[in-house]
């Protein structure tokens, strides 16, 4: 059977996820909070927030900036588009 949680991001029952997507005390708080639905959100926006801003994952700031809106988009009511942003149709 499938566990369930109420997602903070979503405001719904949804599937929980099977282990902590993230390390530390972060990822024990997305776990009890954050349905698999959510987290795969999370992904692509953070895909995308990679690709607009032209991050490299070996640079402290640019992970220190993910982390920031990781915590903006799961928790704080949304994380912000780059500057110019248009989605593909």
């Amino acid at each position: 059977m499938t566990k369930t949680i109420i997602c903070r991001k979503l405001g719904r029952e949804a599937e929980a996820m099977e282990r902590a997507p993230y390390p530390g005390e972060i990822g024990q708080r997305i776990l009890a909070e954050i349905s698999a639905e959510a987290w795969q959100e999370w992904v692509a926006h953070q895909t995308m927030l990679i690709n607009e801003n032209r991050l490299s994952m070996a640079d402290a700031s640019a992970r220190k900036f993910l982390l920031t809106e990781m915590e903006n988009f799961l928790f704080k009511g949304g994380s912000e588009k780059p500057e110019g942003f248009t989605p593909e149709k």
